[in-house]
């Protein structure tokens, strides 16, 4: 390795939006709220990543993930 004090390398520069031909955007999505049931009071509680998991209206710890509402395709085996 040679050491130059002359020249330094340039920083990392992310490509923009329009830069490329493609479009595309490489920023990182936004990290989405995730909605949970407190299992003491019933309250719907929306958390981020990196948030402590606990009820914001009765402090308790055990939250519940919410059920999903899509249909689910089921085979059914029928006796007989």
């Amino acid at each position: 390795m040679s050491s130059t004090t002359g020249s330094q390398r340039e920083a990392y520069q992310p490509p923009s939006v329009g830069s490329s031909g493609v479009g595309r955007s490489y920023a990182p999505a936004p990290a989405g709220t995730m909605f949970y049931l407190c299992a003491e009071c019933g309250v719907k509680v929306g958390i981020n990543k990196g948030e402590p998991i606990r009820c914001k209206e009765c402090g308790h710890r055990i939250l519940y993930k919410q059920r999903t509402t899509r249909y689910l395709k089921s085979k059914s085996i029928v006796p007989g």
